[in-house]
């Protein structure tokens, strides 16, 4: 195959497409992700300042963020069986719209109550424009080529990435605009990706009204990730370790995971598919994806509330001090998805990758309120570094075992675990920090001789309403307790170095569909 030429195919068509329209295509799709991906990171920045604005708490902090994991993750599964059934162009229209209904919402929130349901609501459409993306761009591209191609969908999260955090900490600055428009600012590129859609999209129809979508599965699954994120949020706050309620939620979590395991073995169309996860290098993948999104994703969240409350920053300048992971992820996804390309190689990209992304969580675990700003940004770069290695390039190793009517339910499962190991990841490390920042302010507290709770300094984040001395003591609890759970995500990212480690040195395939398979369905 060319460099600039590769096949459009799919249950869709098999018509081959050059490199001039398939860029075309992509304008669309990578504006859609961008919407998607700003959506979430223009709010990371400015989220101490949206909760402190509603009177939330810590706890509703973490949830503001788990909300929209949530969602995103356990409807992933359907989204991903979805695209192999009935039109990806259709369904990718119905996610912009569910999309644009949670951000209009969370806009106009009154109450932090309100603004998780709606981030909720925009998890649904972000987690299933997420997963189309690459399920269209995959049906397009070979694996081989698509290493080139994701260099542009890295160039795209990292600009999302890096310009969010910039455009949340200036929207929350300048008071004619006010945090609401974090939830706004993405709108106008979704209609700009909705009419690029409809212009450079062209797929035919597919209808399979034989086949029906594994509701029963789907709902197993959502009911117990959720039952145990549930749990892993409460414990040790609400309720303790050892407790009724600890065995009564991990319990119903163990059975209904159990339950549904047991559906997906049976259907003839199951959501997750246990034949294509079993097997060697897509569970690899999968067990490295895990940990990648939670060591990123739970680490990574927490760093904004780092630089505006542990060291005193305004929102703009959290997000420019951000800015070093970012330009890490633009890099190293760009040139690593060049190499692969040219290779053929995956592994050495995933495993350098993975390798990286634990030192640099290793460095980020040293930091308190007083690290020089230097070495900060020497971890943030090398995990901005690892993540743009590893993290496309472990949904290629599962893309390119798979054959193409099993493409969007495959790339619906690995992005399923990776949201989850994000979810699971953002309400363990809240859950510790929310606990160790308590222990520390209620230390500080005592060494004033307040009596805990007297300065409000555990409940709120409302900083500024603070008297003098009890910020201070809150800043130093916050810049402190930071540390311990990047260190937590160190240790999470070496599983992924061991899973990626033991992933077979295959050569990406040159087809779209697996050799000796009809390209249509």
């Amino acid at each position: 195959m060319s460099a600039h030429t590769t096949v459009a195919a799919g249950p869709e068509g098999s018509a081959t497409t050059d490199h001039k329209q398939v860029l075309r295509a992509l304008s669309g799709l990578l504006t859609v992700l961008f919407a998607a991906m700003l959506s979430s990171t223009v709010v990371s920045v400015a989220l101490p300042q949206i909760i402190g604005s509603l009177n939330g708490t810590q706890s509703q902090f973490t949830w503001v963020v788990t909300a929209t994991l949530l969602a995103s993750t356990a409807s992933t599964p359907i989204w991903g069986k979805l695209a192999d059934l009935f039109s990806k162009k259709l369904l990718l229209q119905v996610s912009i719209a569910i999309f644009v209904v949670g951000s209009l919402g969370a806009g106009f929130s009154q109450s932090t109550g309100q603004l998780i349901a709606f981030r909720a609501v925009q998890g649904l459409g972000m987690g299933a424009l997420q997963v189309l993306v690459q399920v269209v761009i995959a049906a397009m591209i070979s694996p081989r080529e698509r290493g080139r191609y994701n260099g542009y969908l890295g160039g795209v999260m990292a600009v999302s990435t890096v310009g969010g955090p910039l455009l949340g900490g200036l929207i929350t600055d300048v008071s004619w605009l006010g945090w609401r428009w974090c939830f706004f600012i993405a709108l106008p590129f979704t209609v700009v990706a909705s009419f690029a859609l409809a212009r450079t999209l062209h797929l035919q129809d597919v209808r399979r009204p034989d086949t029906k979508v594994d509701y029963w599965g789907a709902s197993l699954i959502a009911a117990g990730v959720s039952l145990l994120l549930l749990w892993v949020t409460f414990v040790d706050n609400s309720f303790a370790w050892l407790s009724w309620q600890t065995a009564a939620m991990v319990t119903g979590a163990v059975v209904l995971l159990g339950a549904a395991v047991w559906v997906e073995s049976r259907v003839p169309e199951p959501v997750i598919p246990l034949h294509v996860i079993k097997r060697r290098d897509p569970a690899l993948a999968i067990v490295a994806s895990l940990a990648v999104g939670m060591a990123m994703f739970g680490g990574a969240v927490f760093l904004g509330q780092y630089f505006q409350i542990g060291r005193g920053y305004s929102p703009t300048e959290a997000g420019l001090l951000t800015m070093p992971m970012m330009a890490g992820v633009l890099v190293s996804s760009t040139v690593a998805g060049r190499l692969v390309s040219k290779t053929g190689k995956v592994k050495p990209a995933v495993v350098s990758g993975v390798i990286v992304l634990t030192l640099g969580f290793l460095g980020l675990s040293t930091i308190d309120h007083e690290t020089p700003l230097v070495a900060v940004s020497v971890g943030m770069a090398a995990v901005g570094v690892g993540v743009g290695m590893s993290m496309q390039n472990l949904v290629l190793v599962l893309q390119n075992t798979v054959p193409l009517n099993e493409l969007g339910a495959a790339s619906g499962a690995i992005t399923f675990f990776r949201s989850l190991g994000g979810t699971i990841g953002v309400s363990v490390l809240g859950a510790v920090l929310a606990n160790t920042v308590s222990t520390k302010i209620t230390e500080g507290l005592t060494r004033l001789g307040i009596e805990a709770g007297a300065g409000g300094g555990g409940s709120t984040l409302n900083i500024k309403a603070l008297p003098a001395p009890v910020q201070e003591v809150v800043r130093t609890a916050y810049g402190d307790a930071t540390g311990s759970i990047f260190l937590i995500s160190a240790l999470i990212a070496t599983v992924g170095v061991i899973a990626s480690l033991l992933l077979t040195p295959a050569t990406l395939r040159d087809s779209v569909d697996l050799p000796g398979r009809a390209t249509d369905d």
